[in-house]
């Protein structure tokens, strides 16, 4: 998948970018290699661009930076260098006012560190530029979003004829142009669709995904997938190892976010209870691009796709088919369904919710927030599917953030295209807790651009003082505040004070975040740079 850090905008070919004749763009350096794509265009004129790139940039310079009587041949070579650790797509150089041409020794370096280098002529502005990027992504995005649309509908109707599973894989074989299939729990085919791939170890391979993917619990003992000697290791997963992310890189392929393995690593099992099962899988091999994805949390059931293409849109299709054949192969198999009628009939008629709780499959739950990446508000579609790759049927897709009732037992991950905010560990009375704590994870994500935060649960000082003193103290404290004021004043300082991130937390102007935080302290008739303050503040807000 794409790195979390590259702006969720669908890639732009450089290709295409030189084709625009209104630009005039020229590549002078650097391989001419037709699968090159741009997430964005930046003008800089820093020495050193690094700490200001994403990853996946045209960067744009005039070449100001350049400094005089200063070794030009590693002078240049230490500046291309930094722009290809950091990601960097592509380089483009603007001819005039300050340099006449583009330095030859920008050309050697950019060919060395094998970066595109492409020549801005005097008449076409980086705006222009970038503003030629925003018109080819937005070209892209629409689309993808109609070719999107048109696959959902065609799904959708095929899930309602008199042979459901065969029709809907027969529509997303057609829609991806290669093979669908799906997996029983022990392993067996049992229904396809599409063109079979010929080559064995492609079978094998995606068969492997399979079983990577599948609950411990229905999968059967099974080796690893035969490797071909020589070929490299790892099928990729949609749940991103533990860390903090690296930088972006851009190479050719990265736009897919596809393995370059040919099978399953050697030695590869089936999930443990340590190592719960991700909901997806890709790999590539024998020039195939193979994806497997999870049906329901239990059942044992996988999707799985081969295509020789992989164009924008056909993991979102695939996922669509996903969710339509979990509808169809899940509910029969057992009786959730109508234990979580019976769970909502009692919530209704006034049943405890840890009464109810046990018949929903758990006894200790998380809450789980989630918002899109893009500016469309989740349909019920995405949510649903959202809620199969978390493994939880119980979602609540409200205007533009999707709930996710969850055991505790399943850990929630990051997932592709979402913002996750997830809450601490609660039993069922303390649902409501949860659902704030979740949503207040949510708020810090997204200000910090993170793919999932989790709501801190451990003890803490504010713990040591008898409850119900604790909380006279923050009425009293925060009483003069309006419930506005007091959110504001929560993310603030949740957030260490960024203006920005609390503007973005909050959907507001940075301006608004300052004359909340001014009345704040009008109000409260305190210093809020004042550490002990701030201190004090945040103790009174926990309880509030």
């Amino acid at each position: 998948m794409p790195d979390p850090t590259v702006p969720p905008t669908s890639p732009v070919p450089l290709a295409a970018l030189l084709a625009r004749e209104d630009l005039g763009l020229r590549q002078i350096a650097g391989p001419p290699d037709a699968a090159t794509v741009i997430h964005w265009a930046h003008a800089s004129e820093m020495a050193d661009p690094y700490p200001y790139l994403l990853g996946g940039e045209l960067l744009l310079t005039a070449g100001v930076h350049i400094p005089e009587g200063a070794d030009s041949a590693t002078y240049f070579d230490d500046y291309v260098s930094r722009i290809v650790a950091a990601g960097g797509a592509a380089l483009g150089f603007g001819v005039a006012p300050v340099h006449d041409t583009v330095p030859r020794a920008l050309v050697a370096a950019c060919d060395a560190h094998e970066l595109p280098l492409l020549e801005v002529p005097p008449r076409t502005t980086f705006a222009a530029v970038a503003r030629a990027v925003w018109q080819l992504m937005a070209q892209a995005r629409h689309a993808e979003l109609h070719r999107v649309s048109e696959a959902q509908q065609s799904l959708a109707a095929a899930a309602s004829r008199p042979d459901p599973v065969p029709s809907v894989l027969r529509q997303l074989a057609q829609r991806v142009g290669g093979w669908a299939v799906l997996y029983g729990p022990e392993g067996a085919e049992l229904a396809a669709a599409g063109r079979r791939p010929q080559a064995r170890r492609a079978r094998e391979a995606l068969a492997g995904l399979a079983r990577i993917i599948r609950p411990t619990a229905t999968a059967p003992p099974a080796g690893p997938a035969p490797t071909e000697p020589g070929a490299p290791a790892g099928p990729r997963s949609t749940a991103p190892s533990a860390g903090a992310p690296t930088r972006p890189r851009a190479p050719a392929g990265a736009a897919s976010g596809e393995a370059s393995a040919s099978h399953p690593a050697p030695g590869s099992r089936t999930p443990t209870a340590a190592a719960p099962a991700p909901a997806s899988a890709t790999d590539t091999t024998a020039g195939l691009h193979l994806a497997a994805y999870a049906l329901g949390a239990r059942h044992g059931f996988v999707l799985g796709v081969a295509a020789a293409h992989r164009e924008p849109g056909d993991h979102t299709i695939a996922s669509v088919a996903a969710v339509l054949l979990s509808l169809l192969t899940g509910e029969h198999q057992s009786g959730s369904g109508a234990a979580r009628s019976s769970a909502l009939v009692r919530l209704l008629l006034g049943t405890p919710a840890e009464d109810v709780a046990p018949l929903l499959g758990g006894e200790r739950w998380v809450v789980v927030h989630a918002r899109p990446d893009t500016l469309a508000a989740p349909g019920p579609v995405a949510a649903s599917a959202l809620g199969a790759a978390l493994g939880s049927p119980l979602i609540d897709a409200a205007r533009e953030v999707v709930r996710v009732l969850l055991p505790a037992d399943r850990e929630p991950a990051p997932q592709p295209g979402w913002t996750l905010g997830v809450s601490a560990v609660v039993e069922p009375r303390e649902w409501a807790t949860a659902d704030v704590q979740a949503a207040r994870a949510l708020a810090r994500a997204r200000a910090t651009r993170a793919g999932l935060v989790r709501y801190g649960a451990r003890a803490a000082l504010a713990d040591l003082v008898p409850e119900a003193d604790a909380d006279a103290h923050a009425r009293a404290l925060l009483a003069p505040l309006a419930p506005t004021l007091t959110e504001t004043l929560r993310t603030w300082l949740s957030l260490h004070g960024s203006w920005d991130r609390t503007a973005v937390a909050l959907d507001v102007h940075r301006n608004t975040v300052r004359q909340r935080i001014a009345k704040c302290a009008a109000l409260l008739e305190l210093d809020l740079d004042d550490p002990d303050v701030r201190m004090e503040l945040w103790f009174a807000l926990r309880r509030a």
